[in-house]
């Protein structure tokens, strides 16, 4: 028998181990599905449906760019809002601060203000508590010996001091705050009287 013979009927000789052989048989059977799948019959019905994807597809794409230019002009609208309130709060800000430096330019009576315009009578108390702290600094800045703020009161008098009897007064309350605590009660008006006659103290030293 032939070599060659033997060697073409071999598995290794197969023709579908020939790529050309493989192949020309799959461009033959893509061929064949597409005539028995696409027969020109349905093809009108194929463009329709191609038309109808592409009409859908075109609206989805015009309602996304729409809805887009919407988001963004929301946004815009949220962003004009945004800085319009924080250009508002920063007027409060400065208009306030304007106001304060207005009534003060000493941080701890505009402190001690807040408290007396506070709606807690523990905050009125402190109101005193913190302007007495004040008179007290106020009496070492003017030479004033003595530990406390009544040491400092006993050591001048009237000629030294005008407001002398006046600060006894404000002292002692503040005293009785201390002393007495939730006891003693204290209105936000008898607040605002001893908080005055500290601010008069205060007002002619300089002090504020």
């Amino acid at each position: 028998m032939d070599q060659n013979n033997i060697l073409g009927d071999s598995v290794l000789n197969s023709k579908y181990f020939n790529p050309d052989y493989l192949f020309d048989k799959g461009v033959t059977f893509f061929k064949s599905l597409s005539n028995v799948t696409t027969p020109t019959s349905i093809l009108p019905l194929y463009n329709t449906i191609l038309i109808f994807l592409a009409i859908f597809f075109i609206v989805i794409i015009f309602y996304c760019v729409i809805r887009m230019f919407e988001i963004r002009k929301k946004e815009h609208h949220y962003l004009e809002q945004e800085i319009a309130e924080y250009a508002h709060k920063q007027k409060e800000k400065e208009r306030k601060a304007q106001q304060n430096e207005e009534i003060s330019k000493n941080p701890r009576w505009i402190k001690t203000l807040n408290y007396l315009f506070s709606e807690h009578e523990s905050d009125w108390k402190l109101a005193v508590i913190e302007a007495d702290s004040m008179l007290e600094d106020l009496l070492a800045q003017l030479g004033f010996k003595g530990e406390t703020l009544g040491d400092k009161l006993k050591s001048t008098d009237q000629i030294k001091f005008r407001s002398l009897t006046l600060a006894w007064e404000v002292h002692t309350i503040r005293n009785r705050i201390a002393h007495e605590g939730t006891s003693f009660y204290l209105s936000q008006k008898e607040a605002k009287r001893v908080i005055a006659v500290y601010e008069s103290i205060f007002r002619e030293y300089g002090y504020i």
